[in-house]
């Protein structure tokens, strides 16, 4: 009987124990939250189990409303160097790749019947020059009559006439540069055969490039003659070439309601080739806006959004706020509505966040999120 007491009792106390470390532990977590979400306790602000966020703020940035257009980049002058008749090449006075000034001679043509043709056009000079010397001669001491002298005059420029002309098509069997520029590739040698039509090289002058794109119409009003504008190439991620709108064609297409307009841009060093194709944004006019990065900014449907970091009683939190979006341009947002200047907003890692979480400020950007900003564009 005493024993069946004994088991109960120590079954009683063993109950009791283990309701009692229930309770302690629910204590203890209780605590544990409080401390880490109340106002010096790690999750307030610089700790806590918070989600770690990067920082941005809101600052103002200077946009520009932009039309992009895609163009292929041209030389300012380009020829394709060629022959007008068929013959044999005796000489190949260049190298690939090699720059040229205007007139400089690049290839020489066989010129057999030519050379002889100067040769006879010359004699037949010295012999037309002999006999207007001798027959002027005679004519001013009154032997032969005037007449004659005029005669031989008239031979002697016939004689010059033909000299010329031969020395022409002498000329024309060497091939020159017609303007300073590039050369490109030749596959042609001393000996190779050309006909009427054959590249021999490709001659570029490549100091400036032009881009001829679309515009539409409705844009006619505000674009002229002037307008800058910046141009990417895939070839050079991340750098920009700065231009100017040099010409508006003076008609519109009937079918793409569109007219075409010439850019210019400085090409130092030959770094944008013809046949580039070319990302192009003319500016229409600039202006200060609030901006945040591009990475700080998420789409949804119609609209958009970023967290803003808000002071609360338990630390910092994200909240969701609509904002109405503008331009985008080098990395940044323009921002319409929704923030105010100086704001802070979640600037990566949008997709973890739930509304009204509390957050942790790491990595926090002083100059309005560049690092947020590289890393878009990356």
């Amino acid at each position: 009987m005493i024993k069946r007491h004994f088991f109960i009792i120590a079954a009683a106390c063993l109950v009791g124990l283990m309701v009692l470390a229930a309770v302690l532990k629910i204590a203890f977590a209780d605590d544990s939250k409080g401390g880490a979400g109340g106002p010096g306790g790690r999750g307030g602000p610089g700790g806590g189990r918070g989600q770690v966020v990067a920082e941005a703020v809101a600052t103002s940035r200077e946009f520009a409303d932009q039309i992009r257009v895609l163009g292929v980049a041209r030389s300012k002058r380009s020829v394709n160097i060629t022959s007008n008749t068929s013959e044999l090449i005796t000489r190949v006075m260049f190298t690939d790749g090699q720059r040229v000034a205007a007139g400089a001679p690049l290839v020489e043509l066989q010129a057999r019947e030519e050379d002889a043709d100067l040769i006879q056009a010359r004699a037949q000079l010295a012999q037309a020059q002999r006999e207007y010397d001798r027959f002027k001669i005679l004519a001013e001491r009154g032997v032969a009559p005037r007449v004659t002298a005029e005669q031989a005059e008239t031979a002697l420029q016939t004689a010059r006439a033909a000299v010329a002309a031969s020395e022409a098509r002498r000329g024309d069997r060497v091939l020159r540069a017609p303007f300073a520029g590039v050369l490109g590739l030749t596959t042609v040698t001393p000996g190779t055969l050309i006909t009427p039509g054959s590249v021999i090289t490709t001659l570029d002058d490549t100091s400036a490039v032009r881009v001829d794109f679309p515009m539409p119409e409705r844009y006619l009003g505000v674009l002229q003659v002037g307008t800058p504008l910046s141009a990417t190439a895939d070839a050079y991620a991340g750098e920009t070439f700065s231009g100017r709108i040099a010409l508006l064609d003076t008609r519109v297409n009937e079918q793409t309601r569109a007219v075409i307009a010439r850019a210019e841009f400085p090409n130092p060093g030959g770094r944008i080739r013809p046949g580039m194709m070319m990302r192009v944004a003319v500016h229409q006019g600039r202006r200060q806006s609030l901006s945040v990065p591009e990475a700080a900014v998420q789409y949804e449907g119609q609209g958009a959004f970023v967290y803003r970091i808000a002071p609360g009683e338990n630390g910092a939190t994200a909240q969701r706020v609509e904002v109405q979006t503008g331009a985008v341009e080098g990395g940044y947002v323009e921002i319409l509505s929704g923030l105010s200047n100086n704001d802070r907003v979640v600037a990566s890692g949008l997709n973890r966040i739930q509304p009204g979480a509390p957050v942790r400020v790491g990595g926090a950007d002083e100059k309005g999120g560049e690092k947020a900003a590289e890393a878009a564009r990356k």
